[in-house]
């Protein structure tokens, strides 16, 4: 029985095999996130009742949330409750925690989404400018002191970073708000704070790629037709590093949206992340399942987009790939 040609199309192969991996990849994420609680010691149950709770009420309980019954069977029931969207129920609040992302997931991807545009946006002409600026060895000064600042700027984590800029703009400077989502000016520190460090270094591995691309035949050859400086850069350089860029950006996301779990908590941002870190303190385990649930599926998603727009720039790996 000969397969269809749609079938064998190699974007058609391209999107099965990336579907498939996604599959598996939360696959792997789904049973980690529920086997991770479930291992921690201690009964969150105790936890969120507290210690005085009468063992009857705790047993009761249990038996509501079904943690009274072996691995599996909870793990079966689990699945089942995703595939009709119920992620659990609270221990602290006993509100479903369906609702808890369904209104706090909308704030992470806002700040997330921006960060990773405002990387993009600053990482891509400030590598040109830098490279143009200190190929072949010239303004040594230049290169020290850009190597100096992006290096800095790449080690220190996202939560010091957020806590240095509320110190300087908001408390010292009180150009900004402290904490909050209420207005345009509440965006500012949390993008910033998650967007500097990705910043610094993708920016290095593009002033990289743009020296590799200006020392190539046919940019010599664009030099020799005497085009315009913003032209041979912009309609020659730039395009045949954006695959490398995408690349090296599509790996440094997942760190971006892990960071927004500490960035949130500094700003109070109502997000998954402050959602998450006030839950470990409650050990408050079903809300915690759920958002590493949520935050991992967020970044699998985002990589697959990613894939999938670098096969677009670029359609020939996605035809070696088939």
């Amino acid at each position: 029985m000969s397969v269809p040609p749609l079938l064998r199309h190699p974007w058609t192969v391209f999107l099965g095999r990336r579907t498939v991996r996604l599959i598996l990849s939360l696959g792997v994420v789904l049973t980690a996130s529920f086997a991770m609680i479930r291992l921690v010691p201690g009964d969150p149950v105790r936890a969120a009742l507290g210690v005085d709770a009468a063992p009857s009420l705790v047993a009761a309980r249990r038996h509501d949330l079904g943690l009274d019954t072996p691995f599996l069977s909870q793990y079966q029931h689990y699945l089942g409750g995703l595939l009709h969207g119920d992620l659990g129920t609270s221990l602290v609040t006993g509100a479903p925690v369906a609702e808890l992302v369904r209104t706090r997931l909308p704030a992470t991807l806002e700040i997330a989404g921006l960060a990773f545009l405002v990387t993009l946006a600053v990482a891509l002409p400030a590598g040109l400018l830098a490279a143009v600026r200190t190929r072949d060895g010239r303004h040594p000064r230049t290169e020290l002191a850009f190597t100096a600042v992006t290096a800095g700027l790449a080690g220190v984590p996202d939560f010091v970073l957020a806590a240095g800029l509320t110190a300087l703009l908001a408390v010292g400077l009180q150009l900004l708000p402290v904490a909050g989502a209420a207005g345009v000016e509440s965006f500012v520190l949390p993008v910033l704070a998650l967007s500097l460090a990705p910043t610094a270094v993708l920016v290095r591995i593009v002033r990289v790629e743009v020296l590799k691309v200006l020392d190539e035949d046919y940019m010599r050859t664009a030099r020799s037709k005497r085009l315009s400086p913003a032209r041979r850069y912009l309609r020659h350089a730039v395009p045949n590093t954006a695959t490398a860029t995408l690349t090296v950006a599509g790996v440094l996301l997942p760190a971006l949206i892990a960071g927004t779990v500490l960035v949130e908590k500094v700003f109070d941002w109502p997000g998954i992340g402050s959602a998450m870190a006030q839950s470990v303190v409650a050990q408050d385990y079903p809300v915690v399942q759920a958002m590493v649930l949520v935050l991992g599926t967020t970044v699998l998603l985002a990589g697959l987009l990613v894939d999938v727009v670098l096969a677009v720039l670029d359609p020939r790996s996605a035809i070696r790939e088939t």
